[in-house]
């Protein structure tokens, strides 16, 4: 069962810190909680003092965590009520104390993210309020996958149509775009996926990996190779895509 709220939550490893030939691991970056809408869709984050400190101690560094983790709802407490700081207000206040009672539900907290990001639409929201893929001790995204994941979804949801997402080696790019297609696929938002590569071992390594959980629903598009349009997911080299047939919706 995942819960909806995780406690001491450390989501960086540390910046990695080098001094002539030996390194070592900053401090890593710990959020006291989190308050999740669905797994991966983190909605709020809350700074926890005992009551020795003033309710609002601790605003700064939660404000910084939400920004590195692109949550809009902030707070921060004592014991004895919390300081909420909104950032998709616009008619209320900014910032407000509020009771230790009337700490809003997630779901009331989502409509107003959903408002917040433009997400109108009954269609937008089916597509954005997919779940991710979720395995039982299984892999689960870094926070900047997260972020790109979510930025990228909430965007096809409200009509654009090109996206460039720029990742450096070794960030998970693959597993970043698996968790895209997942969704996009759960949501019935497109009939077919391409994902394109520029060698075959590339191919058979995300097929065997990243994408395996998609099993026997991926299609190699092999040059002179009549296309099954009974398949939804694609995979095909650059090079090969010098054929005449053309896959349409």
């Amino acid at each position: 069962m995942i819960s909806q709220v995780r406690e001491e939550v450390f989501f960086t490893d540390g910046r990695i810190i080098v001094q002539g030939k030996l390194h070592t691991r900053g401090k890593r970056k710990r959020a006291d909680y989190i308050l999740y809408y669905q797994p991966n869709k983190p909605i709020a984050i809350i700074e926890a003092k005992d009551n020795n400190h003033a309710i609002g101690d601790g605003m700064q560094q939660a404000l910084e965590y939400s920004d590195i983790l692109d949550i809009p709802f902030v707070f921060t407490s004592n014991g004895d009520g919390f300081v909420f700081h909104d950032k998709t207000a616009t008619k209320e206040k900014l910032v407000k104390e509020i009771g230790l009672d009337d700490f809003p539900a997630p779901s009331e907290l989502w409509e107003r993210y959903l408002e917040y990001k433009g997400i109108k639409e009954p269609q937008q929201r089916h597509i954005v309020e997919q779940e991710y893929y979720f395995e039982a001790d299984g892999k689960t995204p870094r926070y900047y996958q997260q972020n790109a994941v979510n930025r990228t979804v909430e965007s096809i949801a409200k009509g654009q149509n090109r996206i460039l997402l720029v990742m450096a080696t070794g960030t998970g790019k693959t597993f970043t775009a698996f968790s895209i297609i997942w969704r996009l696929r759960k949501s019935k938002k497109f009939k077919r996926i391409l994902f394109l590569a520029d060698r075959n071992a590339l191919i058979t390594q995300t097929k065997n990996n990243d994408f395996k959980p998609f099993g026997n629903d991926i299609m190699n598009i092999v040059k002179n190779r009549k296309i099954d349009k009974s398949y939804q997911i694609f995979f095909a080299l650059y090079q090969g895509l010098t054929g005449n047939e053309e896959i349409k919706n």
